[in-house]
């Protein structure tokens, strides 16, 4: 399992300094359903906005 989770969306509640994510878990889904093709089609469902 990976010990860092980068991340560069700076208005999430979970962002840390240096763009580590500091969520407890991360939960990313595909728009498809079971499988993603590329990149796009997944999205981090672990995302709070600061200030919620």
């Amino acid at each position: 399992m990976a010990q860092d989770v980068l991340c560069e969306v700076n208005n999430c509640t979970y962002w840390a300094k240096g763009n580590k994510c500091s969520a407890e878990q991360i939960y990313v889904v595909s728009h498809k359903g079971k499988t993603a093709d590329n990149i796009q089609e997944t999205d981090c469902k672990t995302f709070e906005a600061e200030g919620i």
